[in-house]
């Protein structure tokens, strides 16, 4: 299957949403460093040390389920909220008001700015499909659905386990290869038969923990070895770069 870039193994595609297929990442990385600044400050004072929404996104947040994030991160400040409940209002200082803190703030990004898809993407999507392979996205955000029609690509993707249908079937989220390995059970696959797409470290373990057959690598903040001692096979900068035949 040399002209989309894979083992001839591989029937289905698994793809990460934010970084892979769209930009949003970016989105989730300022709305996370909003909310864990005004945060800080409040607990902290004004010599708090602030977010890094490139370095601490990518180590404590990319690819967690929302709530998984907050705990991870504060962790490194020595910080311990409440858990709180699942509804509770984003000015409430639990781990789950946090993350609907941040939440409100990405929702209002993407309905002021929309999001537009990756262009390789596209074109990768579309020459998967093209050679007969099922398609799937796995993405821990409960806000997936509203990304993929927003971008114009829902009708790309087969199979749809986010962070909505991981709560309903009680899922453990990234690190831990559960979505993943929904993912490729709801398309009638082995993880040996699918190839998994991801940009975060964290999806990099997940894929790498389900034995996938596999698992490629987006490296789009500068971050390609990482990504490979974290289990990627094959890195590349965007999508579309497997469909050239030297990359």
């Amino acid at each position: 299957m040399t002209e989309i870039g894979l083992p001839s193994g591989i029937r289905a595609c698994l793809f990460d949403l934010d970084g892979v297929l769209t930009p949003t990442a970016l989105v989730h990385a300022a709305a996370w460093k909003e909310t864990f600044d005004a945060l800080l400050r409040t607990i902290e004072g004004p010599d708090f040390q602030p977010f890094d929404a490139t370095a601490d996104y990518d180590a404590y947040v990319d690819g967690r389920p929302r709530a998984d994030g907050v705990r991870t991160f504060l962790a490194t400040r020595g910080i311990e909220l409440p858990e709180g409940e699942e509804n509770d209002p984003p000015e409430l200082n639990t781990v789950q008001g946090v993350g609907n803190r941040k939440n409100v703030l990405v929702l209002e990004k993407i309905r002021e700015d929309g999001v537009d898809p990756y262009p390789g993407s596209v074109r990768y999507l579309e020459a998967v499909r093209g050679a007969g392979l099922r398609t799937a996205v796995v993405s821990s955000s409960a806000n997936c659905k509203d990304v993929l029609v927003s971008a114009g690509i829902e009708q790309l993707v087969d199979v749809r386990i986010d962070g909505v249908v991981a709560r309903e079937r009680g899922l453990r989220g990234k690190p831990k290869p559960d979505t993943y390995l929904e993912a490729a059970h709801d398309l009638g696959f082995g993880p040996d038969a699918c190839a998994v797409f991801e940009d975060a470290l964290v999806g990099m373990d997940a894929g790498r923990a389900g034995r996938f057959g596999c698992v490629v690598g987006v490296d789009r903040v500068g971050q390609a070895e990482e990504l490979r001692r974290h289990g990627a096979d094959v890195v590349v900068k965007d999508l579309a770069d497997l469909l050239e035949p030297h990359r």
